[in-house]
């Protein structure tokens, strides 16, 4: 495995998560920063894995350091998660929890205002 074939894969998964997540910044190690825990340890652990790998590709001399193993197989754990990922799904999640949490509250300022209406004989 090249350099090359390194930072193509370091591209896909940056690419992904930019795709997915609607992450922005230069290289995957700033998306990887900026993602946080909203990837699982296992995830953010393979794209470390991977962006030093990429880092590393960059010089001829640290290239023979780089598990290939290793790097495959952090590909594959990044990969295998962020396509599972629906964007559309997240934006609808995100949005009913914030209209629920409105709601609950609303909901429990009107029990508040009529149970403190009752108390005082309005109703």
């Amino acid at each position: 495995m090249s350099a090359v074939t390194i930072q193509q894969m370091a591209d896909r998964v940056a690419q992904l998560l930019e795709e997915r997540l609607g992450l922005g910044g230069r290289g995957l190690s700033v998306k990887l920063k900026r993602a946080g825990r909203t990837l699982p340890k296992k995830v953010r652990d393979s794209g470390r894995v991977l962006a030093q790998a990429a880092q590393k590709g960059q010089n001829p001399k640290l290239l023979g350091q780089i598990d290939m193993a290793d790097v495959t197989e952090a590909y594959d754990v990044c990969v295998k998660h962020l396509a599972a990922i629906d964007p559309v799904g997240r934006r609808r999640d995100l949005f009913a929890g914030m209209v629920g949490s409105v709601g609950f509250g609303v909901l429990v300022l009107l029990v508040a205002l009529f149970g403190f209406l009752a108390w005082r004989g309005y109703f």
